[in-house]
């Protein structure tokens, strides 16, 4: 099935600016390069901006961000235009930051804090989301593998200059302490805060602390948000690639019509030290060319017009209603 696809995560950039030579067109080294990411007919791609827990943290961001600048002046993507989208030309992209330490390192100051924010908007205009964490803790809250740690008062402070920009909160990399303290402050200071699990599937299908509970999922269903199915084979079921079709089939049972799209999570793996990982992704959905025989399986279980939404619809709406 050949439609239109929005994804809402892949390490691109974090790959061309972290491996001598990268190319965005190597389809050898990364499983959304661009000859993928058309032969999967992928209309928008969200581009990370990912970065560690250390000391450069922020310099890495904004040379991912400066890198986001060049492909779309080089026109190797176009800029999204939510409000008059086309499924006609360059691939459409924008920019998300993957852990808030590239926005602020742990002794950074609130002026620095800022100031990077408005130097990475400058180079990469609007952004897709924000998640405070990664995997570890943060001078902002836990990730998604720390226990008992929940949301910092840095965090609220990032919280309210994110709330103010209007710029999504993702929870796809948060502790459950975390999510919860941050539901609970947009509920405290702006409940309409937009809220999106870029890259997370369902807890109830495949028990990993990276996935999502059912509660948090419904929450970012009840407030209009987006989660998108995450393709790694350690977030759907180590040992059976048909997991990732339950996946999506139960963001459905839940509650999920307009909520679900895709985030497949593809990142460069080669230089990944956990051989256990290793295939990261299952063949059906090893690279962004799969997604037209993804829907295909799915358009056993699901009518057109849910497919639509889950392969672009409902990212696009979200963004549509983000930007106008």
């Amino acid at each position: 099935m050949h439609l239109p696809i929005f994804d809402l995560h892949c390490d691109l950039l974090s790959y061309l600016a972290k491996i001598p030579g990268a190319s965005p067109s190597n389809e050898i080294d990364i499983a959304c390069a661009l000859p993928w990411l058309r032969k999967g007919n992928v209309k928008l791609q969200v581009l990370a901006i990912y970065t560690d827990v250390r000391p450069g943290s922020m310099d890495l961001a904004l040379k991912q961000a400066e890198i986001f600048q060049s492909l779309i002046d080089e026109g190797a993507f176009s800029a999204f235009q939510a409000q008059s989208w086309k499924s006609s030309g360059p691939i459409a992209a924008l920019a998300s930051i993957e852990n808030a330490a590239g926005l602020g390192e742990e002794n950074s100051s609130w002026e620095a804090i800022e100031r990077q924010l408005d130097q990475i908007l400058s180079k990469v205009g609007r952004l897709a989301y924000v998640s405070l964490t990664h995997h570890t803790e943060n001078r902002f809250g836990g990730g998604n593998y720390t226990e008992g740690i929940g949301l910092k008062d840095d965090g609220r402070r990032l919280l309210d200059l994110l709330i103010e920009r209007n710029i999504p909160i993702d929870l796809s990399h948060s502790s459950d302490l975390l999510a919860e303290g941050i539901l609970n402050h947009i509920d405290q200071h702006q409940p309409q805060s937009p809220i999106i699990a870029s890259h997370s599937n369902y807890r109830a299908i495949w028990d990993h602390k990276r996935n999502l509970n059912d509660e948090f999922a419904q929450e970012i269903i009840r407030r209009k948000g987006i989660i998108g199915v995450n393709f790694l084979r350690a977030f759907l079921d180590n040992d059976v690639p048909e997991r990732l079709f339950e996946h999506i089939l139960h963001g459905f049972q839940i509650g999920g019509e307009n909520a679900q799209g895709f985030g497949a999570d593809y990142f460069y793996t080669q230089d990944f030290p956990d051989k256990s990982r290793h295939p990261f992704y299952f063949p059906l959905a090893e690279n962004a060319s799969k997604y037209p025989e993804i829907l295909d399986v799915l358009a056993e279980n699901l009518p057109a017009e849910q497919l639509e939404k889950l392969a672009y619809k409902n990212v696009l709406h979200f963004y549509q209603n983000l930007f106008s």
